[in-house]
């Protein structure tokens, strides 16, 4: 197996992020008075990954064959006798032998709450999850997405924030200051699935005055009405998703982050077997006024053939109505999604995702496939298969090469 030559490095230990880092700095006076009081645990991680790409790669100097990466990972938690206390703390390092840029180290999480008489608070780097629908979340906007470890956007790198909430009799309020920006990570010269052109993150721009230290503000009122799951944001900030633009040279991609302003609504209505869910979003971003959309259903069959297997149908309708000439790029403008979840609902917490996006003007088609089981008390076997098929004239022809096939295990200690 041919390794890359030049030196891996860890892409998120670097001064920009050195806010995430300073956390244990900033909780470590929080954190004394309760060193005498609760019992604190961790468990280690440890996979070893296999990712093999089948086809050659479309551009010079990109890898092909296997790629072999390490993963060291952990879930360190404290709470207080009280319970009124808690601390959580997620390390992730990645080691990879053939993509410099995909080797990184980051604080997924390193949070600290405790909860008072009329709110609670909530601080540290850490990730906050909004959304009903499973192929897209457009209302999920805190964190940014880690897309030099997965170009589907399911992975995210740890934001510093400062949360404070209160439940009440007509639902829960938060409100979000986040201090630090996290730019996007992309994937280097030697990796798969990125564009002609490498992103050069040294070179980005910003909007807003301060740059990544503007600082963001988000409020967020989320209920339970019947048989309704209900959740309202707003936030002012810098936009997530860069604005690519090609350098004088023609050589590179250079990201400009623009200022956001959005609100947005997510929905879920469950009854049995259903789930109906909606997410949607009105916002402006690069003098560029627009909504994005979600909508669509899941319909369980339980118990099939009186077996203890559950087998899921879904459909999510996707529409996005932005001028991709005044602010960044999405991929999602007129889309559909069908998809399928199995649990067999066993000891071995066996499950399979599979679903496809299908773009409804050009037709092409993003899918992957989930497979995850335990095997014994201390390992985690996943499986993960994604293949793209696409025109020559639609943006996603740049990587229709990259389909994959990823196979994980993973140690708890």
């Amino acid at each position: 197996m041919k390794m890359n030559s030049s030196r891996p490095r860890l892409r998120n230990f670097n001064l920009r992020s050195g806010l995430v880092f300073a956390g244990p700095a900033v909780l470590a006076p929080l954190l004394c008075g309760a060193a005498h009081a609760g019992k604190p645990s961790f468990t280690p991680e440890i996979g070893a990954e296999l990712r093999y790409f089948p086809q050659s790669p479309a551009y010079d100097r990109q890898m092909s064959g296997v790629q072999p990466s390490l993963i060291l990972s952990g879930d360190g938690r404290w709470v207080s006798d009280d319970r009124k206390r808690r601390v959580k703390f997620e390390p992730f390092v990645r080691l990879d032998g053939r993509d410099g840029e995909r080797s990184s180290g980051d604080l997924r999480e390193l949070t600290y709450s405790q909860r008072f008489d009329n709110f609670d608070l909530f601080l540290g780097a850490a990730q906050i999850f909004w959304g009903v629908a499973e192929s897209r979340n457009v209302v999920d906007i805190i964190n940014q997405f880690d897309t030099a470890e997965n170009s589907d956007e399911t992975d995210k790198l740890g934001q510093p924030l400062i949360r404070l909430g209160k439940f009440t009799d007509i639902g829960r309020f938060e409100a979000y200051y986040l201090p630090y920006f996290r730019e996007r990570t992309f994937p280097g010269k030697n990796g798969r699935q990125r564009t002609g052109l490498v992103v050069d993150t040294d070179e980005a721009e910003y909007e807003r005055g301060g740059d990544e230290f503007a600082g963001d503000f988000a409020l967020r009122y989320s209920n339970q009405f019947d048989k309704f799951d209900v959740g309202v944001h707003a936030f002012y900030g810098t936009n997530r998703t860069p604005f690519l633009t090609v350098n004088a040279s023609g050589s590179r991609l250079l990201p400009f982050y623009q200022k956001l302003t959005q609100g947005g609504i997510d929905v879920q209505w469950t009854s049995d077997e259903w789930l109906l869910k909606f997410e949607g979003v009105v916002a402006r971003s690069g003098d560029d006024n627009y909504a994005s959309v979600v909508a669509g259903f899941e319909y369980t069959f339980f118990g099939v053939r009186q077996s203890s297997i559950d087998v899921g149908v879904l459909f999510e309708a996707l529409y996005d109505g932005r001028d991709e000439e005044k602010t960044a790029l999405t991929l999602f403008e007129n889309d559909a999604f069908i998809g399928t979840r199995i649990s067999w609902n066993d000891v071995e917490d066996t499950e399979l995702l599979a679903g496809g996006i299908v773009d409804v003007e050009t037709g092409a088609v993003f899918g992957s496939i989930e497979f995850e089981r335990r095997i014994g008390e201390n390992y985690l076997l996943e499986a993960e298969a994604q293949f793209l098929t696409s025109p020559d004239d639609d943006p996603l022809s740049q990587q229709e090469r990259d389909s994959n096939l990823t196979l994980r295990l993973t140690r708890f200690f």
